[in-house]
This record gives structure tokens, sequence and C-alpha cells, in this order.
């Protein structure tokens, strides 16, 4: 009877290391997805904000237009990837850097349009 229980000696040490390892992992998997969440939410936003505040100078050319859309892009932790004036409208492309494990870097990116309203 002593030799049985000696030969399953450690048994729930390595099935509570094993959970411990997968519930691990699943947090850094939901690390990861809430990051690249965040980031995709901060593009939008700054490709929001860019176009809004670039369509109130498209009266004065695309340069100015998309010189103030870089600026609140930017503002907002955002890089301008794309900038282009369609008639009034300015159309602004937006990337945010996101590296939710140290080898895993990614950007999220964001377009907006943003314009006189038409009746």
């Amino acid at each position: 009877m002593r030799q049985h229980r000696d030969a399953e000696r450690g048994g729930a040490t390595v099935c509570l290391l094993a959970v411990g390892l997968v519930l691990v992992l699943v947090g850094l998997f939901g690390a990861g997805l809430g990051a690249a969440r965040c980031a995709r939410h901060q593009a939008r936003n700054a490709a929001d904000f860019g176009a809004l505040a670039g369509a109130g100078r498209a009266l004065e050319g695309a340069e100015a237009a998309c010189g103030r859309a870089a600026d609140l892009v930017t503002a907002n932790g955002g890089r301008l990837a794309a900038c282009r004036l369609d008639g009034l409208d300015l159309v602004v492309t937006t990337e945010v850097s996101v590296a939710p494990l140290p080898w895993l870097a990614r950007a999220a990116t964001a377009s907006s349009r943003a314009g006189p309203t038409r009746g």
C-alpha cells in the first residue's frame, strides 16, 4: 500500500503547473488583444480629429489642410500615413504602433473622411 502512494507523489504539482501555464498564456493572449483594440481606437480617434481639423482648412489647399491634420494626428499619438483632398472633403489615414509583446509589433490603421454637409 505504501509503495502505491509513493509512486503518485507529485502528480498534483505537475497538473497545477500545467493549469497555471495555461492561465498565463490565456492572460497574455487577452492582454495582446486588448492592446490591439486600444491601438485601433486610438488610430480611429486620431483619424477623425485630423480629418475634422484639416477639413476646416480645405479652402486653403491640400498642403494647409494636410498640415493641420498631421498636427492633430501627432497630438493624438498617431502617425499620418496618407492625406488627400477630394474636392472639399479631406481623407486622412493614420497609423498607431502597438507592441503587446516585445517580439510582436504591429500597426493599427484607420481612415476618416470629413467635409461640408451635402443637402
